[in-house]
């Protein structure tokens, strides 16, 4: 009779858990929007990194030629003026940028290409001493500036810039954008050393997908160009490590599931996905758990995929019988 009693015990603190579980177990959002809707308005808007790639590949420019070499401190010019042998001469560009020329003195030509400074000094020249003179310079030795590429670039670091290039064609030197990268690329430029650097934000959707050309920037030497990472999913509820995880490209719901280590044994068929709207309000999403490999909607920054619990699941996962007539304990899955 004793043993018939605890055993009822047991049944009783058993179901008594599970209605407990059942009760207290969070179903997380509630459903705002549908998945058809989202998905509509996602493959309206996409536009991966693949396609950008493409167009940052197709779009660059040809080598630069000689005429388009930008002059640097410390690079050697040898210049020529036709119409007077006696005023060919050789200088070094100066700390400041200058060169010192028979005649007209000192004249800045750093930050020029080539073809530029011998129509410079050409007015120069012409101005004062010679009705119309031809000038020609050769680069007799190189230093050349500097860009630093940074971020989310498949071969990111310091490239030597001879030549007048757009932010397209400095791009492609690094080889494009990695998975990871975001759509928004800073450029970072110092005018003056005084002063605090300029930063430019280039919407590359924007450039490729609305074809704003204008965007595709000049670079100068000195440059940085910085490519930051794509941005965060938070994934949370019934997984089995919550938490935020940076988002690769074209991830889905189910890949942010398994960088959390995948459904814990407590976890539902219900996936839900939270997700910030233009308007700053939220949308949520229901998902069926056995869908959501075959929705092709991919991650934003800063959504949340929320794993429901399934609190049968929960109590079964959870309660420990002792064969040893200590009753029973309660372990729910976090």
């Amino acid at each position: 009779m004793r043993k018939i009693n605890q055993a009822f015990g047991l049944l009783i603190l058993f179901f008594g858990a599970l209605f407990c579980l059942v009760g207290c177990a969070s179903p997380g959002p509630k459903a705002t929007a549908s998945l058809d809707d989202v998905m509509s308005q996602d493959v309206a808007a996409r536009q991966d990194i693949k396609e950008i790639n493409e167009r940052v590949f197709a779009s660059v420019s040809a080598t630069p030629s000689l005429e388009d070499y930008v002059i640097s401190e410390g690079d050697l010019l040898q210049i020529t003026v036709f119409e007077a042998e006696d005023l060919k001469t050789e200088a070094r560009v100066g700390a400041r940028g200058y060169l010192t020329l028979p005649l007209i003195g000192s004249i800045e030509v750093q930050g020029l290409t080539s073809r530029e400074a011998e129509q410079k000094i050409e007015d120069a020249y012409r101005a004062k001493y010679i009705r119309d003179p031809h000038v020609n310079i050769f680069v007799k030795e190189q230093f050349g500036s500097k860009i630093t590429l940074l971020g989310e670039l498949e071969k990111p670091g310091t490239y030597d810039y001879y030549g007048r290039q757009r932010l397209l064609d400095v791009l492609a030197l690094a080889g494009g954008l990695s998975e990871k990268a975001g759509k928004t690329v800073q450029v970072r430029r110092t005018i003056d050393d005084s002063k605090p650097p300029e930063t430019f934000l280039i919407d590359m959707d924007e450039m490729v997908k609305d074809g704003r050309s204008e965007l595709n920037i000049p670079i100068q030497g000195g440059d940085v160009i910085f490519v930051p990472e794509a941005g965060t999913v938070y994934v949370d509820g019934a997984v089995a490590r919550s938490g935020a995880y940076p988002i690769k490209q074209n991830m889905t719901v189910q890949e942010a599931i398994v960088a959390a280590g995948g459904m814990s044994p407590a976890a539902s068929d219900k996936v839900k996905l939270v997700r910030c709207t233009d308007q700053g309000k939220r949308d949520v999403i229901q998902i069926d758990a056995g869908d959501i490999g075959a929705t092709g909607l991919n991650l934003k920054d800063r959504d949340i995929v929320f794993v429901e619990t399934n609190p049968v699941k929960a109590a079964v996962y959870g309660v420990r019988l002792s064969l040893f007539g200590t009753g029973v304990a309660i372990s729910p899955p976090k």
